[in-house]
């Protein structure tokens, strides 16, 4: 999970940079959903291949029900089509400062959403540990921006729905996405993704003037896909299965200490020490909620 959040912290500032650069936002989103979802299918194809010549039993020989493949449609729409729609939407009508602020309150919502669709206990030391890591990663961003708070109601909530989404796919899907290798949930996941946003991207990406595009942000783009996409919702997918939603959750925080050190390494920020105040606070954070009492079953 560490992996997969640091390759989205990474993927902040690489795309954001190839999409100033050539991309633009929404041939970015259909670039990512069509290249993740053909990825993941590849790697199906020779996941199955391997398999095939093993003589023990493994995962992705359990069989997918129909009633599993619409799980897993349903699982990509929130985990992928509402999360991002909503946090893109909101991005373009509030600020940078707040939309990272609305981020915050996603392990706090896994939370409330595992103690009531999971039945996980929510202990003093969980608590503990959520509000800490909400702290320090609303001290980390707010210590970095060069903005100041404000923006549009509307927007903030969009930022807040998106992760509300995200938490939901963490919680209500966790019992099929447990039961099937990480590659076939994604393959299908990626596929309703792709499904949903490509209509609206295909003409941006018809449009593009892909010669013109410099190779630096070919590389850029290169990585959304591959370390951004791929990799990280294959880590991600894979921690679900072994991790309690609200750890899973906790690691939304390690974002913007990547986003902070990248900064830091290209001269673009100067560390303080509120910046060290708040990764520790986020740190123990995770501690605390993952090793907070829960059910022995995951």
């Amino acid at each position: 999970m560490a992996g997969a959040s640091v390759m989205w912290g990474l993927m902040a500032p690489l795309g954001k940079d190839a999409m100033a650069n050539g991309i633009g936002g929404f041939p970015m989103v259909g670039i990512r959903v069509l290249g993740g979802s053909i990825c993941f299918w590849l790697a199906s194809i020779v996941s199955s291949i391997i398999n095939r010549r093993k003589t023990t039993s493994c995962k992705d020989e359990v069989p997918m029900t129909a009633r599993e493949v619409l799980w897993l449609f349903g699982a990509g729409l929130f985990a992928i089509v509402f999360n991002q729609c909503n946090y893109i939407i909101g991005l373009s009508i509030t600020s940078p400062l707040n939309a990272s602020i609305m981020t915050t309150t996603m392990p706090i919502i896994t939370m409330v959403l595992a103690a009531l669709i999971l039945k996980e206990p929510v202990t003093w030391k969980k608590l503990s540990g959520v509000l800490l890591g909400c702290l320090g990663a609303t001290t980390l961003i707010l210590s970095s921006a060069g903005g100041s708070i404000g923006g549009v109601l509307l927007g903030d909530v969009m930022c807040v729905g998106g992760q509300l989404s995200y938490a939901f796919y963490l919680t209500a899907f966790k019992k099929v996405i447990a039961r099937h290798s990480p590659i076939t949930c994604q393959k299908w996941m990626m596929l309703s993704a792709a499904t949903v946003i490509l209509p609206f991207c295909m003409p941006y990406l018809l449009e593009l003037d892909w010669a013109g595009l410099s190779a630096t942000t070919c590389y850029e783009t290169a990585f959304v896909v591959l370390g951004g996409t791929f990799l990280s919702f294959l880590f991600a997918t894979t921690a679900q299965q072994i991790l309690r939603p609200t750890i899973i959750a906790m690691y939304n925080y390690v974002q913007p200490i990547v986003a902070c050190s990248v900064s830091v390494l290209l001269g673009l920020g100067v560390l303080t020490l509120y910046h060290f105040i708040a990764v520790f606070l986020v740190f123990f954070g995770v501690y605390l909620v993952n090793a907070s009492k829960a059910r022995q079953s995951n």
